[in-house]
């Protein structure tokens, strides 16, 4: 009782909202954990992080009796999948997802490498794990955090290494089963790209017009007050993994509802971030268009302006 099919890529682009939809088709099953993480690992996840990493760990799915029973529900016929956005960014869950169900389909979303990072981050201050309000600044702490043991999610630049990534995941799968999306694709024409996915693997097209909006957060103001409650959810993050899940939520849930009581709009990569960061991707970015024969050209200018935030 293993999935027939991962959505294996990348956090911050659409991943979220892909589970979600496919979950609506008939002929699909997708595990009602959206991230079971089981490939991540071959045995307990780690027991030591960042802000939130601990717990985040204890929500593993890594046992294989557990995982098979989340695809035990799944209708006769019915092809089962799950979506853990991390699997093409880490190299070793190439070679357990290989072992385990070599015939598996991959489906990897990708996003304008300094877009995702600026997402990536964004997210991480709402939830009020980022302490670092300047999104330069943030990047420049990813080789200090890495080297703490902090999880791939704090990995804004790591994340984006998709040549390196698709290069390594080919050596061990088919180019015909994996499909390479754009989350420009996902936001420009969900019912196209559903469609798109849903031929890939085998099933009917048609069935699922709309992509529900999933896992966006709001953007928080750096003000004393939010400054304040930022710090008081990264504490919670760093010890709240020594009590049970109702006392962690019983804490968090009020203090994001005051960290979200305004409805601003995120902001979006300025040009001099741009300008900062696109060197750090340029080899990469030119590796994953050798690789995947596809063109990715307009992630190498720098007047290049995500319309998604």
């Amino acid at each position: 009782m293993l999935p027939d099919f991962l959505v294996a890529g990348v956090p911050k682009a659409g991943t979220s909202a892909l589970h979600a939809a496919l979950s609506r088709h008939p002929q699909l099953f997708m595990s009602a954990v959206k991230e079971p993480k089981f490939f991540l690992t071959d045995g307990p996840p780690p027991r030591h992080g960042g802000p939130g990493d601990v717990q985040t760990y204890q929500e593993h799915v890594w046992r294989r009796g557990d995982y098979e029973a989340l695809f035990a529900g799944a209708p006769p016929g019915a092809l089962r999948g799950e979506a853990t956005p991390f699997y093409l960014h880490d190299l070793t869950a190439h070679e357990r997802i290989a072992r385990l169900i070599p015939r598996a389909k991959l489906i990897l979303l990708l996003r304008d490498p300094v877009d995702r990072a600026h997402s990536n981050w964004s997210h991480l201050w709402g939830a009020g794990l980022e302490s670092e309000a300047d999104f330069l600044r943030a990047v420049e702490l990813e080789p200090v955090r890495r080297a703490k043991g902090w999880a791939a999610f704090w990995h804004y630049t790591g994340l984006g290494m998709y040549g390196t990534q698709l290069r390594h995941l080919y050596e061990h799968f088919p180019r015909e089963q994996v499909l390479l999306l754009r989350y420009r694709d996902l936001r420009d024409d969900p019912g196209g790209t559903v469609d798109r996915v849903c031929g890939f693997l085998g099933v009917a097209t048609g069935q699922v017009g709309e992509i529900p909006p999933e896992n966006v957060r709001r953007y928080v103001a750096d003000t004393p007050v939010n400054a304040g409650l930022r710090l008081l959810l990264r504490r919670g993050g760093r010890i709240g993994h020594r009590f049970p899940v109702p006392v962690r939520r019983a804490f968090s849930r009020p203090l994001l509802a005051l960290l979200h009581r305004e409805h601003g709009r995120r902001p979006r990569v300025t040009p001099e971030q741009r300008a900062a960061l696109l060197p750090r991707f340029a080899e990469q970015i030119e590796l994953l268009q050798a690789v995947s024969g596809q063109s990715y050209a307009d992630w190498l200018s720098l007047d290049h302006a995500s319309n998604y935030r």
